[in-house]
């Protein structure tokens, strides 16, 4: 399975773009702003990474895992709203408003699925990340 994440609008708050299965649009996401982390470490660089599902000590539940992101560990996705429930993960979201996500819960559980049933046909997942801003 191929995700491609496509970043289109960055501010001061937060980083918001548009996630694609297989070409297919899936959702919108959120990251943190490149601009405003505390560790200065931006966001997660443009590329191709490896994505796994594995157990995450943090969340106490299997979640996607973005393997291998130069200066990052623990890079996940999931849900939340705002750039203060992401620390450098992606969040998902059905909508996007401004500086947030609406709907997470459900494009999170619908997005899983996906993976899952990759994961369960031994087809790898990879996430491209572009920018177009």
């Amino acid at each position: 399975m191929e995700l491609r994440l496509t970043r289109t609008f960055s501010d001061q708050y937060c980083t918001i773009g548009k996630m694609y299965c297989n070409g297919t649009f899936e959702c919108f996401t959120l990251e943190d702003s490149p601009t405003l982390r505390p560790d200065n470490k931006g966001t997660i660089p443009v590329g191709k990474y490896s994505v796994i599902i594995d157990f995450s000590d943090r969340f106490q539940k299997y979640m996607p895992h973005v393997l291998d992101v130069p200066g990052f560990t623990g890079i996940r996705i999931h849900k939340g709203n705002t750039d203060k429930d992401t620390e450098g993960c992606i969040l998902v979201g059905i909508e996007e408003g401004k500086d947030c996500l609406e709907g997470s819960k459900i494009a999170f559980d619908h997005l899983y699925i996906r993976l899952k049933n990759a994961e369960s046909h031994n087809d790898p997942i990879s996430l491209t990340i572009t920018e177009e801003f």
